[in-house]
């Protein structure tokens, strides 16, 4: 191997040199004033030969270039930049070589050779120079990374820039001014698009949807089902409830498809206003109109009042359904231990009918076609709800009662003797204190006439002492000294939470004079009421 510049014969190719790694000729034309392609420097020691000086007297430079003279572009004519351009490698700079730190930025000019490079210096250099191209890709300078944006995927596959100052043939090449190939688009992100296109699906879907039931709530018509329904099905409307809470229990029992379609309807029956509380055999899927309709249709329905006695209800049972009379009187006593009675309800064998205070009062279902014992049942368990919700056998102790079936008991009679509800409470404080060992006025005798008119199944004032106090009878009052061994009707709500919660008093006797209850705490202030009942009843008969 011969030195740089001496002489004839092989020379390593300077990396100074502008054609240093030409390509070499493809058949295609070098498009001028574009910058050759940035060489890829040979390891320091190892031969190259990129030109034969047998075959060319102006060396590697060119016609007419000889060693030491300034070199220059071979297709601009002009100096050589080899470090001034945007993408080239760093320029090398040797220890002796740096300059302060002021002149770092300062603009770089092209590099002139003055003078004749020592061939040590020259020999330094060029190892220099194999070593900085030698170092792994890693070290070089590259451009940052292109990131990107979470909303890139949104505009498709980004094309990638074109290299204005990249040679043609190397852009046809597919390779960068310094041999290396581009990096490839980068795919946009997928999932950044689907999930972005399902946050925007949810939010026009959530919108659309509230807008409509607002729509559907203030101007469009309820859900409704049509026609009258199948099947059957038995509703329960509590006391107190509103036409809105009746159409909140239908809707869940399956009744109407909607609260909505059954106020409206109610809204425009004139007797929908009407409709009371009770229990309702009803249709599944009934229409709006068609629930109301049947809800306030008499005819399908039997109320019972507070306060009734069994055999007015078996009889009123038997005249809605068209049965002969005494028809749902044999059904209860042979199938009582079939209509759900709780086991304290017959307690004492004297009792007369077991199902006495269990057929409560309200509204049910008595349309075409039903049987005695589905009433029954029904009331039965009404009766049950109704008593489950009360501490009857915590109240019947602290009152001194035997068991629930007393406390009943003391709310039928309640219920039977006071004339209005204000009653019912000093009503049940005379029970109360009639009860009571220490009790001197009637010496534990209740003697009440309504007791008496339960044996005989009538409802009359007229009744002589000699009369009440000779017939002897587990239920009359007038003979025998506490309760009576039953309910003497089916007390209401009002009278039973009377009878668990008496005003406080010393009362032990009352008189209803012209509709209204007057209570008197001794036989004297007792025997003044009497007379003024006398007075008023002989007022009536001389004016009747």
């Amino acid at each position: 191997m011969t030195e740089y510049g001496r002489g004839s014969g092989s020379q390593p190719w300077h990396p100074e040199d502008p054609l240093y790694g030409d390509p070499g000729y493809d058949g295609q034309q070098h498009p001028q004033h574009q910058h050759p392609q940035q060489p890829s420097q040979p390891q320091y020691g190892q031969q190259q030969y990129g030109w034969d000086p047998s075959q060319s007297a102006g060396g590697p430079y060119g016609t007419g270039e000889q060693y030491g003279q300034q070199p220059v572009d071979p297709y601009t004519g002009a100096p050589p930049d080899y470090y001034g351009t945007q993408d080239a490698y760093p320029q090398p700079q040797h220890q002796h070589q740096r300059e302060p730190q002021a002149q770092q930025h300062a603009p770089q000019q092209p590099q002139q050779y003055e003078q004749q490079v020592p061939r040590q210096a020259q020999h330094e250099t060029q190892q220099h120079h194999t070593q900085e191209f030698a170092q792994p890709a890693e070290w070089r300078s590259e451009p940052a990374e292109e990131k990107l944006s979470f909303f890139d995927g949104l505009s498709g596959p980004a094309a990638p820039e074109p290299e204005e100052d990249a040679p043609a043939e190397e852009r046809s090449r597919g390779r960068d001014r310094r041999g290396k190939a581009p990096k490839k688009a980068k795919r946009r992100s997928g999932t950044a698009c689907l999930l972005v296109a399902v946050v925007l699906v949810g939010v026009v879907g959530g919108g659309g949807y509230l807008a409509y039931d607002y729509w559907q709530t203030h101007f469009g018509a309820a859900p409704d089902y049509d026609g009258e329904g199948t099947g059957q099905v038995q509703v329960e409307i509590p006391k107190g409830y509103g036409i809105s809470q009746m159409g909140e229990v239908l809707q869940k029992a399956g009744v109407v498809k909607s609260v909505g379609a059954f106020t409206e309807a109610a809204g425009k029956d004139p007797k929908g206003k009407a409709i009371q509380p009770g229990s309702y055999t009803l249709h599944k899927e009934m229409s709006g109109a068609a629930a109301v309709s049947m809800m306030t249709n008499a005819a399908n329905f039997l109320t019972i009042g507070e306060g009734r006695r069994a055999v007015g209800i078996y009889a009123a049972i038997d005249e809605k359904l068209g049965l002969p009379k005494g028809t749902t009187q044999g059904v209860a006593k042979d199938q009582v231990k079939n209509l759900g009675l709780p086991d304290w309800a017959n307690s004492d064998p004297k009792i007369k009918d077991p199902l006495e205070g269990f057929l409560f009062p309200s509204q049910y279902n008595a349309g075409k076609g039903t049987k005695p014992e589905e009433i029954l049942k029904q009331m039965v368990a009404r009766a049950k709800e109704t008593y489950a919700k009360q501490d009857l056998e915590g109240k019947a102790k602290e009152l001194g009662l035997k068991s629930p079936l007393q406390l009943i008991t003391v709310a039928s009679m309640v219920n039977a003797e006071g004339m209005t509800h204000d009653d019912f409470r000093k009503m049940a404080r005379v029970i109360y204190n009639r009860l009571k060992p220490t009790n001197v006025e009637t010496n534990g005798k209740l003697e009440f006439d309504s007791t008496y008119n339960y044996i005989k199944n009538q409802s009359t004032l007229d009744l002589s002492p000699k009369q009440l106090r000779s017939y002897d009878d587990p239920y009359n009052t007038y003979f025998y000294k506490g309760l009576t061994p039953g309910p003497i009707g089916n007390p209401g709500e009002l009278a039973l939470k009377a009878a668990m919660d008496p005003e406080p008093g010393d009362w032990y006797y009352f008189v209803s004079i012209d509709g209204k209850t007057q209570f008197a705490k001794n036989l004297q202030e007792h025997e003044k009421l009497v007379q003024e009942f006398n007075e008023s009843q002989k007022n009536k008969k001389k004016s009747g």
